[in-house]
C-alpha cells in the first residue's frame, strides 16, 4: 500500500460542493500530527479549520490559498511514513500520469473511516478541531504509471514558436494552441460542470492553461479567459473628449460572490418571495430595564459578565414564546410545525457576511446561562470560527441593528422561520411620564413574521409582551414565571 495519502476536501456538511481555501496552516516538509488543523476553508456556512486524517509528513499542497475546490477534490498529500528512508520510484513514485493514462484508469475502493473520537478531539497547539467527520468519501485515481512506463509528455514545455522572418514586415505566426494539460494536442482535463461553463460562455478549453490539479482547468481559469480580453483592452480617451469623464473599470471595484455571502443572498431572496411578511412596529420606553441592567452590573457574581440591552430582549422573547407558542413554528406546506424548543438565533455581522448562529433550547436557560451563551455566540462569530452546526435549526431570531445607531428595520425571515425582532438603538428622548414630558431611555421595535401562521392579532400580542417586559422587566418576571 502506497505510504502517500492524498486528502480529499471533505463533505463539511449539508451538502456542500464546494470550499474556499482562506489559509494553509502548514507548508511542505512539515511534520504532522493526527487531527492536527493543515487548512482553513471557508464554506458557505462558516470558516472552519479542517484537521489532518493522518499523521506524516507534507508531500504537496495541490491548491493555493484563494482557490475554491470542490468537495472529493485531493487538497494535500501527506507522507504516512517518513522514517522509511526515500521514496522509491518502483512503488511510491508520484509522477503526472498523461492523459491518456489518465482516462484509463480505474478508481480506487474508498478507504475505511477514521478511527470514531478522533476527529473534533484537542488537537495540538491547544487547537480543537471543530469537524466531526468527514462525510461520504468520493473514489479517487489509483496509482500512476509504474517504473519503465513511459516519460509523461505532460512536462514538456511546448516547442517555441518560430521567429519571424526580419526580411519584410510579415506578420509572426500564431501561437500554438495548448491544451489545459499543457499538450500541443489531445484531450482537455476538465471536469463536467467546466466544461458546461466554459461552453455557456463561448471559451475554447484548447487556449487555456490549466491551474488545477494535473493541469486541468478549473472555473477560475474559464473566468479569467472571460474577463481577460476586457482586462486588456486599453482606454483611449481622444483629444476631443478629454474634458468628459471617464468612466473605465479601472474605477470600478468587483467582488466575487461566493461562501456565505452567497448563501445569505440565496436564502433571503427565497424566504423574500416565499413567506408573506408583515412588519408591526412598538417604540417602548426602557428607561426601567437600563435600570435594571445596572443593577444587575452592580452584583458581586455578575462584575466579570457581559450585559446588554440584548440579553433582557432575549430573556423577553423567550416569555413570549411561552405565552404565544405558535409564533415559533414552521410552515411545512400541509401542515404547521410547532416547536416546544426555542434555538433561539442572533444574527451576526461579520467580515465574511451576515450569519445567524443559534443558542440551543435557549428557552431552558436561566438568565445568567443565556448571558454567558450570547457572549460566546458573539465572541466566536467576531473570530470567524462559528461552526456550521452552530447555524442550522434555528427557530426564532433576533437582530440587533441598535449597535449601528440604527432605530429599526424591516428584517427578513430566516428560511424556515416564523419570526424576526430588530432591536433599535437606545436613546434618551422625550416621553410622556406619569403626565409629564421627560427625558427617558427610549427604543423601538420591528417583529416580521410569516402570515400564513400568524395572523395580526398573534403577532401584535407577541410583539407587545416583550414591550411590557422591557418597560417593567422585573415586574413581568415575577407576573409571568
Amino acid at each position: 500500500m502506497s505510504r502517500i495519502k492524498e486528502f480529499n476536501l471533505p463533505d463539511l456538511g449539508e451538502g456542500l460542493t464546494e470550499g474556499e481555501i482562506l489559509a494553509w496552516l502548514v507548508k511542505v516538509g512539515d511534520t504532522i500530527e493526527l487531527n492536527q488543523p493543515i487548512v482553513e476553508v471557508e464554506t458557505a456556512k462558516a470558516a472552519v479549520e479542517i484537521p489532518a486524517k493522518w499523521a506524516g509528513q507534507v508531500q504537496a499542497i495541490f491548491h493555493p490559498e484563494g482557490t475554491t475546490v470542490e468537495v472529493g477534490t485531493p487538497i494535500i498529500a501527506i507522507d504516512t511514513d517518513p522514517g522509511a528512508g526515500p521514496i522509491e520510484s518502483s512503488t511510491d513514485d508520484l509522477p503526472t500520469p498523461s492523459a491518456a493514462s489518465l482516462a484509463a484508469v480505474d478508481n480506487a475502493a474508498a478507504e475505511g473511516a477514521v478511527e470514531p473520537g478522533l476527529i473534533g478531539g484537542p488537537a495540538p497547539g491547544g487547537r480543537t478541531a471543530v469537524l466531526v467527520g468527514y462525510g461520504p468519501r468520493t473514489t479517487a485515481a489509483k496509482r500512476r504509471p509504474r517504473k519503465g512506463a513511459a516519460p509523461a509528455q505532460a512536462a514538456a514545455p511546448p516547442p517555441p514558436a518560430p521567429a519571424p522572418v526580419p526580411v519584410q514586415a510579415t506578420p509572426a505566426p500564431a501561437p500554438a494552441v495548448v491544451n489545459g494539460n499543457g499538450h500541443l494536442a489531445g484531450p482537455v482535463l476538465a471536469k463536467p460542470p467546466v466544461r458546461k461553463l466554459a461552453k455557456d460562455l463561448g471559451v475554447d478549453l484548447r487556449t487555456l492553461t490549466g491551474s488545477g490539479p494535473l493541469g486541468s482547468i478549473t472555473r477560475e481559469d474559464v473566468q479569467r479567459a472571460v474577463a481577460a480580453p476586457a482586462a486588456a483592452e486599453p482606454l483611449t480617451v481622444g483629444a476631443a473628449t478629454t474634458s468628459a469623464a471617464s468612466f473605465g473599470a479601472d474605477r470600478e471595484q468587483r467582488i466575487p460572490v461566493k461562501g456565505v455571502r452567497k448563501l445569505t443572498a440565496e436564502n433571503m431572496s427565497r424566504s423574500a418571495f416565499t413567506a408573506p411578511h408583515v412588519t408591526e412596529f412598538l417604540t417602548v420606553d426602557v428607561t426601567r430595564a437600563m435600570k435594571a441592567l445596572d443593577r444587575l452590573r452592580g452584583r458581586r457574581e455578575w462584575r466579570e459578565v457581559r450585559v446588554s440591552p440584548l440579553l433582557l430582549v432575549a430573556k423577553a422573547v423567550l416569555l413570549a414564546v411561552k405565552r404565544h407558542p405558535m409564533v415559533n413554528s414552521t410552515w411545512a406546506g400541509d401542515e404547521i410545525v410547532v416547536k416546544e424548543y426555542v434555538n433561539l438565533g442572533i444574527a451576526a455581522a461579520t467580515e465574511r457576511g451576515l450569519i445567524v448562529p443559534n443558542i440551543k433550547d435557549a428557552g431552558r436557560l436561566t438568565l445568567r446561562e443565556l448571558a454567558d451563551a450570547l457572549t460566546d455566540l458573539v465572541q466566536t462569530a467576531k473570530a470567524g470560527k462559528t461552526s456550521p452546526a452552530a447555524m442550522s435549526g434555528g427557530t426564532l431570531t433576533i437582530t440587533n441593528v441598535g449597535v449601528f445607531g440604527v432605530d429599526t428595520g424591516t428584517p427578513i425571515l430566516p428560511p424556515g422561520e416564523s419570526a424576526i425582532l430588530a432591536l433599535g438603538a437606545v436613546r434618551e428622548q422625550p416621553w410622556v411620564h406619569k403626565g409629564k414630558v421627560k427625558p427617558r431611555m427610549v427604543t423601538t421595535l420591528a417583529l416580521s413574521f410569516d402570515h400564513r401562521i400568524i395572523d395580526g392579532e398573534l403577532g401584535s400580542k407577541f410583539l407587545r409582551d416583550i414591550g411590557d417586559f422591557l418597560t417593567d422587566p422585573e415586574a413581568a418576571l415575577l407576573a409571568w414565571t
